[in-house]
């Protein structure tokens, strides 16, 4: 983890947090139910065994950015019908957890989640871990056109919903690959790790906390609350 201090945010005024495997930690294995629901989603809708319905999302997800986008390209499905399926889930696996609440509050300025899921589901999980009127505002994937990160449309359409000035705003991710274009921008980047064991099933390249060496990661950090706190000061 690396403990950067209050000057390497210096100036930033508006904090950006992806949802899953961010806010809360991969080690909880909600992902990784909301994971396992888009493969039984595909087995119903291909008619198709376990292993051949993840291969192919695992495919659509590489391809496309998201397993939904891939499905709504190549096989018409309806993404909300899909967002109800996957998001029917334990929520119970989340936890409040100390001091997360009182490190995103410390943070100067706004606070906004910005997912590749649902508004719904987002409003959920902040519930659940304590979160409520925490945050400013969310985007989601449906205000994004469908197009989800890492596409740049998707970041442009979040920037002017937010009003966004990317000099003073950081960007808080699992996936290197959703940090790229944030740095581009000239957003502030953390890559959130993590070394949960079902991320093996992964794709490399997608796999939450790969390539932490990536020059458009900023910094990372494998416990959130302590490098909040750490910023805060």
């Amino acid at each position: 983890m690396t403990i950067p201090g209050k000057a390497s945010f210096a100036g930033v005024t508006d904090w950006v947090f992806d949802l899953d495997n961010t806010l809360y930690p991969a080690s909880c294995n909600l992902f990784a139910e909301i994971d396992q629901r888009m493969t039984g989603f595909i087995e119903t809708l291909l008619d198709l065994d376990y292993d051949s319905a993840r291969k192919i999302q695992k495919g659509l997800y590489v391809e496309h950015g998201t397993t939904l986008a891939g499905l709504m390209r190549e096989h018409d499905v309806d993404p909300h019908r899909f967002m109800e399926h996957v998001h029917e889930i334990d929520l119970s696996k989340l936890t409040v957890e100390d001091g997360l609440r009182a490190a995103l509050e410390a943070l100067p300025g706004r606070k906004f989640v910005h997912t590749n899921g649902s508004v719904r589901h987002a409003e959920n999980v902040l519930g659940a871990l304590g979160l409520t009127g925490v945050m400013d505002d969310v985007f989601d994937v449906e205000m994004g056109g469908w197009i989800p990160k890492p596409y740049r449309q998707n970041y442009d359409l979040s920037r002017q919903h937010f009003g966004l000035d990317p000099a003073k705003a950081a960007m808080f991710e699992d996936m290197a690959v959703n940090l790229e274009v944030p740095h581009a921008d000239g957003m502030t980047t953390v890559l959130v790790t993590t070394d949960a064991p079902w991320i093996a099933d992964e794709p490399a390249e997608k796999r939450p906390g790969a390539s932490a060496d990536a020059e458009h990661v900023h910094h990372t950090t494998g416990d959130l609350v302590a490098f909040l706190r750490d910023i805060a000061g």
